[in-house]
Formats: C-alpha cells, structure tokens, sequence
C-alpha cells in the first residue's frame, strides 16, 4: 500500500456535486488551514493482494462481533454498554427474531505490512457511503480507467435489498434522517440508500424523523398521511432514539414497525464491544486489547466513549503523544483501547473504512487527517487497485 498523488480532474467540483455531494464542510490541513473534503489530489495505492487479505478479515471480523452480540444476549451483560435497563429485553427480542439488517463500516488501522486492527464498527449510522460507492468509482473510471477498485456497494446493496425486501412487513419503506442535521450529510444517505432500496423493487417513501407520527389508538408509527409505517430506514442513532419519547414506542412497537438498522445493533454501534471481543479473543492478530471501564494491564491507551462520535471526547495517554478532544460524550462510560497510531503517510494519517453489506465485504473508503484523531477534520480520499 502507497500514497500517490494526481491531477484533479478539470470541474472537478462542479462533477462530485453532481454525483450528490453537496454537503461543503471543508477539512483540515496539520496547520488549521481548510482543505476539500473530497481530496482527489491524493490517493492510495493498494495491491489485490493485500485488498483479498482484507476482505477475508472484515468478513472475519464481522462474523466474530455476531458471536458477540450473541454472547452479550446470552449473559445479559447490557450494564457495560451504558443502555437503559428497560431497553435490554427488547434489544434480545430483536436479536432472537433475527431483525434484518443491512450495512456497515469498519474502522481499520492498516499500513500494508500487518494485519488490519480493528478501531471501531460503525454499525447503526455509518457515514461516508455515497463518497465510498459513488464517487471515488467514477473518479477511478475517468481517471484511472484501466485500474480496478475495491467497491461493489451499489451493486451488493441492491442485492440486499432485494434479499431484505422479503422479509419487511410490506415493499413500501420509509426513509428518514433528522432535519437538525444542517450539514446535510445524514440527508444524502438516506437518499443514495433510497436510491439503492428503489432500484432493488421496494416503493420508497422519504420523510424526516421529525415527521413522524405516533397514532395512541392504533399504537403505530403514521406517516403524514396518517398511514401505518411498516419499515423505517433510519439514518439517527439508537442510542439517541431512545433517550426521547418516541423511543419506547419504537422499542414496543416491534415488530409490527421494524427499524433498519435493527435494535441489536446498539450492541455493535457501541465501543464496549471492543472489550468484549477481547475477552472472547484475547491476542487475536485483527484486534487490539481493550478493556471496558478501566485500562486494564494498558500503560498506552486511547480512551475512547462508548458511545462517541466523529473522535468527540478521545483522549490518547502515550509519552509524546498526550491529546484529548472536545466533546458532549462520556458519561456512559469508557472503553480502554491499546494505542497503536494510525501509519504514517507524507504527514498524513489514513483510516481505513472498509464495508460490509449483508454479511458480505463490499468496499472500501479512506478518510486521512493530519493528526492522531480521526474526527470531522478528515478528508475523504480514493483508492485504486493497480493493473
């Protein structure tokens, strides 16, 4: 794996916008000074080899944090996600049913010498999708045309719609995201993921979180049309939901409205879950020792919420690498993580962001900063398979 830079395309502005990127929140140079978002300025460079290696850790990964999920079920160890107690019974009904679901994104360290450790699973809300599916492939078709991509998203989140599709109470689902949300990201997924849903046969109906209704005779989630809801697709985190009204509602009313991502994956969302795959597999080559509420036999660690955000509230203890950052998170709990700083490219440090659909590995996508942290400051860059 490299770094290598190239031209941007002419317009190149003028074309992501096209292709729906129209969210403008710029990133962050090492020095403070604004940089695009979408940086194709830069790229990696990443051999078949290491991609098909790759892939069979995510699927790998994944498979490993069901078996936790499974564990945590099993055990009623819900305490050390910081969870509401009466949330617990109905997020082990989910599991026990089997709610559908539909995607995610791990967070990887990788530098192309070792195996891939796992930092994180963006498991209910993960971000940067359409960049990842869209954008970098047609940036590789213009730009690259003879180089191949990790990337079958588009096509493998038709699929599992149309796997999904049978198991929904009915082929009309609906879309929503928050309106609070001004950058107008969480709203471009939705819709790329509405897209996706509607060319895989469902009937599709988007409406803001905010605009739906709760009908106290039928105890069912409404429309504005004040028709039942059947399926919500929800761009806006459990563990929000669930500290509002409507949040019992949406835990009793299951199944009869189902949510994807389903209830269970507040589990997988969650970083306590690094803890637990330590515990269940202690010296695993894709993982980094991690403890919950505690560090443990760490002297290096990185500090992590349980239930943070874009690198909201991290705080890295390490000699010469002491940096904590700002944030509204923390008071349900920490997670201890083994520091292991990102690798080092020209300066810049990449995430890698690889995805699964289904339980299948489906892609990859790079967000790089500047500094230790992975936070909103990032920029999303593409990555190409040589020929």
């Amino acid at each position: 794996m490299r770094r290598s830079t190239s031209a941007p395309r002419p317009n190149w502005q003028q074309t992501v916008e096209q292709q729906g990127l129209v969210f403008g929140t710029p990133a962050r140079y090492g020095d403070g000074k604004a940089r695009p978002y979408w940086d194709e300025s830069v790229h990696y460079v990443i051999p078949m080899e290491e991609v098909l290696a790759l892939e069979a850790d995510i699927e790998l990964l994944h498979s490993m944090c069901l078996d936790a999920v499974d564990h945590v079920v099993t055990t009623e160890r819900y305490r050390e996600f910081g969870l509401p107690e009466w949330l617990w019974p109905y997020i082990a009904e989910s599991w026990k049913r089997q709610d559908p679901h539909l995607y995610g994104r791990f967070d990887l360290r990788y530098d192309g010498r070792g195996p891939a450790k796992l930092l994180e699973y963006n498991a209910d809300t993960p971000s940067s999708l359409l960049e990842a599916a869209i954008l970098q492939w047609h940036w590789k078709t213009e730009v690259f045309p003879d180089a191949d991509q990790w990337n079958s998203l588009h096509e493998q989140l038709i699929e599992r719609w149309q796997h999904v599709g049978g198991l929904l109470p009915s082929k009309e689902v609906h879309f929503t995201w928050s309106s609070a949300d001004t950058s107008g990201e969480d709203h471009i997924t939705t819709t790329y993921l509405q897209e996706t849903a509607a060319e895989a046969g469902l009937d599709t109906v988007a409406l803001a979180i905010e605009e739906i209704g709760w009908d106290p005779l039928l105890k069912r989630f409404v429309d504005l049309e004040e028709a039942p809801i059947g399926t919500v697709v929800k761009n806006y985190p459990w563990e929000w939901i669930v500290e509002e009204e409507f949040g019992r509602y949406a835990a009793e009313s299951l199944p009869q409205t189902l949510w994807v991502e389903p209830l269970w994956k507040t589990l997988l969302s969650n970083k306590a879950l690094l803890g637990i795959l330590w515990e269940n597999y202690p010296g695993h080559p894709n993982l980094l020792p991690a403890f919950n509420d505690q560090p443990g036999l760490l002297t290096e660690y990185v500090r992590k919420p349980k239930l943070g955000r874009e690198g909201a509230n991290v705080q890295i203890v390490a000699p010469g690498y002491e940096t904590e950052t700002a944030g509204v998170y923390g008071a349900e709990g920490y997670t201890f993580q083994a520091f292991d700083p990102l690798p080092e490219f020209d300066g810049f440090r990449p995430a890698m962001g690889a995805w699964i659909v289904g339980d299948n590995a489906a892609g990859l996508g790079i967000r790089e900063t500047a500094g230790l942290v992975t936070d909103d400051g990032a920029a999303f860059v593409p990555h190409r398979i040589p020929e």
